[in-house]
Parts: structure tokens; sequence; C-alpha cells
């Protein structure tokens, strides 16, 4: 059968030819739905373009800014993308009702209910699941106990039965029919857990630092800025009209990261002493300063803007920043519709001025270098036992693996935190979560009772920094099995190396970049391999990995650059050995990972990781083994159910 569909430039035509005698895929009806859709409104969109030229000043001054600048968009001629749209259409805010339809049909979202479903933190991942996930917002990442249970009774009653510790401090549950959807998120609410806008073109979980209020080294706790902006977003319907995905996060100093430069807003407690802004007119005292355009899978990490913020300042200069990003943003192509490319057009002056005229009160700058920012961060701190700043108080970092927990092991935690704690339970984007506030005296308790829920907090320098994303195990955009591969990573190098630092190894299964592989001191992203036999490696065609090295965060930014290309799932243990034992070989003493790479240039780095042949690999005895500081082999080894959670989806 032959049909038309809109050609590249508006009027034209092209044909798109079908095979009617099979069946559809699921993939395939989501096209076709939105195709026929699309030829089946054109009528309508004309009359929305009409209505542009139309429509009074004053009557478009009274629509949300999103609508406004989608009306400005067409108004200049361009077209709007599918997602846009639908949005222009109606708000999918507004599709509580059709969840409820769905939920009692027992199906799950099709065609554009897809993308609509995403606002209300629902996601169809099939075909990698068959079910939804449902994302939810955890502001700083602080859970109190009594919602921890009440997501792990969630996952259990709806879901199947784990949740997902992500990679923005987050939960996810997963494996959810449709006729469950409803449910859940009435039970979310009922707990405090509101998941709007945590998916599709909104602001998603805002981020802090887990040790926020409990670190000694902080310069701001930044929990209470995390709360105002997180209400702030739930209740203000204007800042849901975004061109695209919105991140921010907030930085107080502390030893933990909040990874703030990988997000489009972030905002870092830093300290100017007396006479220090003297000449900017800047009293002393703790500020923030702003950095922007960060994203990482585009790249880029964010970059200073000179702006200096009083606490109290963050909420409405981060508002009218990104209402500047809703009347700018890209409408049309879903791939440059990120605020990186406003900045790349307007550069951050212009972005500035722009912000300015939004605001009730003059913006001010300083220069980095007449400000005291933290000490580099502790990459170990979110592992093992820490003491507070409160005296006689601890806080526990519990490992969780591939950040992958059991509802059972949820609620254990949720009644260890309850017991010997204050009922707190602290994610952290290294998809792990910290126990604070156990007396020192408790301590033994605490631990035994963590131990009987199959969890540690031994510290690894493997698991400390091995982040995954949800892969082809869980996620439909997943090109390779991301959780499996990074356990299987663990496994393989438990005792063969001398690793007395932790090691930062990120793996991702799509450009989407959710585990950031840029920033990772090994960065793997996951690729379609077809490798022909030759003399020395046999004939592959599956999943795999590129590999990246040398990237890094905050003070030790740095986008990682290229190593290996299409290696095989079963051949990346190997390979990471390899490249550990290559950078164990030729730093110098106490080095570690990143800062041996800030001295390699990136032609360097990839010459030096790159292999030509086998024999590149470095041997290491069981004594130099034995000699680390923080043994690998002192760490839990992951179960059997471990493992197999990992698996759990996969196609």
């Amino acid at each position: 059968m032959a049909l038309e569909q809109p050609g590249d430039k508006p009027g034209e035509m092209r044909s798109m030819v079908t095979d009617t005698a099979g069946s559809f895929t699921a993939q395939q009806k989501e096209y076709l739905d939105g195709f026929l859709r699309a030829l089946a409104g054109r009528p309508a969109a004309a009359t929305a373009e009409a209505r542009t030229s139309s429509t009074p000043d004053a009557d478009r001054e009274a629509l949300p800014p999103g609508k406004q600048a989608q009306l400005a968009w067409l108004a200049a001629g361009k077209r709007l993308s599918k997602e846009e749209k639908i949005k222009f259409d109606a708000d999918p805010l507004d599709a509580w009702p059709r969840i409820a339809e769905l939920s009692a049909q027992d199906k799950l979202p099709e065609g554009e209910d897809v993308f609509r479903l995403k606002f209300h933190g629902l996601w169809n991942v099939a075909p990698a699941q068959n079910g939804m996930m449902c994302r939810l917002r955890v502001p700083g990442g602080v859970l109190r106990a009594y919602q921890a249970e009440a997501i792990a009774a969630a996952a259990e009653a709806y879901g199947g039965g784990y949740v997902d510790v992500t990679t923005r401090a987050n939960l996810q549950i997963r494996e959810i029919p449709g006729r469950h959807m409803i449910n859940l998120l009435t039970d979310l609410h009922d707990a405090g857990i509101v998941q709007i806008g945590s998916g599709a073109d909104n602001i998603r979980n805002v981020t802090g630092n887990p040790t926020c209020g409990i670190d000694a080294r902080e310069f701001y706790d930044v929990l209470p800025l995390c709360r105002q902006l997180h209400h702030h977003i739930l209740h203000d319907r204007t800042l849901y009209g975004l061109p695209r995905k919105f991140n921010v996060a907030f930085d107080g100093g502390n030893s933990i990261s909040a990874l703030e430069d990988t997000n489009d807003i972030g905002l870092k407690a830093v300290r100017v002493e007396a006479g220090h802004g003297a000449d900017h007119g800047i009293e002393e005292g703790v500020y923030f300063r702003v950095a922007l355009g960060g994203i990482t899978g585009h790249g880029d990490l964010a970059k200073d803007t000179g702006l200096l913020l009083k606490p109290e300042e963050c909420l409405p200069v981060i508002v009218a920043l990104i209402k500047v990003f809703i009347a700018n943003g890209d409408r049309g192509n879903r791939k440059r519709a990120r605020m990186k490319y406003v900045l790349d057009t307007f550069g951050i002056p212009k972005y500035l001025d722009e912000t300015q005229k939004l605001l009730a009160f003059p913006l001010r700058r300083l220069p980095e270098s007449q400000c005291r920012f933290a000490p580099v961060v502790d990459k170990g701190a979110h592992l093992g036992i820490h003491p507070q700043r409160q005296a006689g108080l601890c806080y526990i970092g519990v490992d969780v693996p591939v950040g992958r927990l059991s509802a059972p092991q949820l609620r254990g935690l949720a009644a260890l935190a309850s017991r010997f704690g204050s009922g707190t339970l602290r994610l952290t984007v290294w998809q792990n979560l910290l126990i604070s506030d156990i007396p020192e005296d408790s301590l033994d308790g605490a631990l035994k009772a963590l131990g009987a829920l199959g969890l540690t907090h031994q510290p690894d320098p493997i698991q400390a920094g091995l982040v995954a994303c949800t892969g082809a195990e869980g996620c439909k955009f997943g090109m390779a099995p991301t959780k499996s591969t990074a356990l299987a990573i663990s496994a393989h190098l438990r005792g063969r190396l001398p690793l007395d630092l932790p090691v930062n190894i990120h793996l991702t299964g799509c450009p989407h970049s959710c585990a950031q592989h840029f920033i990772g001191d090994i960065g793997l992203i996951a690729t379609s391999v077809d490798r022909p036999a030759s003399a020395d490696e046999s004939e592959y065609k599956g999943p795999g990995f590129h590999f990246f090295v040398g990237g890094g965060f905050g003070s030790q930014g740095r986008m990682a650059v290229a190593a290996r290309k299409s290696v095989p799932v079963s051949e990346v243990p190997a390979e990471v050995e390899r490249m550990l034992a290559l950078y164990l070989a030729k730093r110098r003493a106490g080095e570690g990972f990143t800062e041996f790479a800030g001295r390699h240039s990136d032609a360097e780095l990839q010459s030096l990781f790159a292999i030509t042949a086998p024999s590149a690999s470095v041997e290491f005895s069981a004594a130099d083994v034995a000699a680390q500081k923080a043994p690998a082999a002192a760490a839990k080894p992951a179960s059997d159910a471990a493992y197999a959670m990992a698996g759990k989806g996969q196609p």
C-alpha cells in the first residue's frame, strides 16, 4: 500500500510504502498512529497558525510561557516537533482521567499517550519489559522511613517487587501492569511521593549532597533549597512548558559531590572572605556560584557564569533562568532543544541579560579567583562508616549493587534507619544510599541488621564508583545489558588488582547517557558489534560497548576520550582489568585515576589505553593485591539473587 507523508519542507509530500500482508509491531503501530494523526491534523495545524496571527497580544500574555513560546514558533513560520504538537493540543498534566481509563481497561499507553503519561512519571518500556516504569521525585534524595515503606509496598503490590536507585538520587518502580497504574500513583501520593513532571519535558528530580546537614566540611545545608524548589515546581504550572528535560542541582561543598556541573543549572556553595569582594560591593559570607548548560551526553559540563547568589536569591534566579529557556528553546528539533543550544546561540552574557529582565533585584558577579571553594570531594565517602558534624553520631554508606534493592531490603532499611538512626535514608547519585544519625555505640547493632538484609557497607574501590543505567534489561533504548555487565566487572576484578583508591566506572546503554559515561574514569556506552573473524579474534555479532577514559567532574571536570571501540559484552570485564592494570603500572605513588588522567593529554590517553595486541595486559602478583589498603576481596560478593534481579526483564 502506498501512502504519502509530510516531507522535509512545508507542503511537500513523499511516498511511504508499507506491506499490509503481515502484522505490525508495537513500534510500527505507534509510528503509524502518529503518522495518521498528523495527516488528519493538518487542517487543525493550519488553524493554529492562523490563530497565532490573530490572537491579541494581551490574550497571548495571559497564556502560560510554554504556550506563548509555541505560538511564537508558529508565527515565525516554523514547524513544531511531534511532541510539541501533542503539548499544543492538550496539556499532558491533565491526563489523569486518561490514566484511570487505561487502568480500568488494563491497557498500556500507545501512540501519543506514551508521551503524555511521562508527565506523570509513567513510561511504557516495552519491549524491554512488559509493563510500565514509574519514576518518583525525592527532593535532595532524602527519604523518610514511612515513605520508603510505602514505596516498598507499592513495588510489591503493583510492580516487580524491587526498586532501582537512579543517577539523580531518585527511585524507580518497574514491571507495572496497566491495570495498576492509577492505584500505584494514588498510594504514592498518599505517602507524600508526587511524581508529576519526573519525565518528559519537565524539571526532573532536584538533587543535592546526600550528606547535607550532617557533613562537617559543608559550606551550606542545601536540603532546604532542594525542597523549596521542588515544591515551587509542583505548584507553578508555568514551569511545565519546557522544550525538553531540565536538571537542577545544588552543591553545598560537601564530601560527596552532587555532580552539579552535569546539570542545566548547577549551583555550588563558595565562601567570600572579608575584603575579597569589596571592589564589587560584596560582603563576606556564603554564596552560590551559578554554572549553566551541563549535558554530558552532548559532551559539555556546565560553564561558570560569574553569578554569585545569596541563598535566598537562588529560587527566583533559577525560575527566571528556566523561563528564558522556555521562551527561547528549540520547538522543532528535539536533538537541539536543550539549554546548551540556547547558550550556544545566545552566549552567556545575553542569556543573563534576558534573565535580569525577569528579576526585581540586580545580579551580582565575582571572579572565581575571589571565592574560596570546598576541597576536592572524597570519592569513597558514600560507602563505609563516617563521623557526622554532630558529636557522637555517624552515617553508614550502604553498597547497593548496581542500584537495585528488593522490596524487603528497602523495607528493612527503613526499619533499620528508624531503630538506630533518625528514620532517614539518603539516596546518592552513585546509586547507593546513606543511613544517618546513628550513635557510635549503636553501630554494631546497625551493621548486624544491615548484614541480615544481604547488604554491606564495606568500602570497595570498584563498587564505590560502579554506576550503571537500566540498559537493555529494562529500557527500550538500551542496546546492551548494563547492570548485569557491571556486576560481571565487579566479580571479575575481585582480588585481581592492587587497587587502593576508588575508580569511577560508568556503563550507559544508549546515547541518552543516563549513567554519564563521559565523566567516568572509565566510561562505557552500549553499541551493536559486528566483528568479522580474524587471526586474533573470533566472529561476533551482538551487544557490546565503546570504551572512554579520563573523565572527571567538579574541580577535575573533563570529558572522557575514546579508547576502544566495539568490545563484545563477554570481553568487557577483561578489558576493564587491562585498563586498570595499565593505570596501576604507570601511575605515580598514591595517584588516583582522575589525577593520573589529568596529567596526560587526550592524545596521550588514547595512545596509552588503545590495544594493539592481547599481550598488552599487565600482571600483578598475589602479594601486590594483598598489599592494597582496601582490598576488593573484603567486600561482600554480589549474591546470586542480585545477579538474577539485574537481569530481570532482559529480552
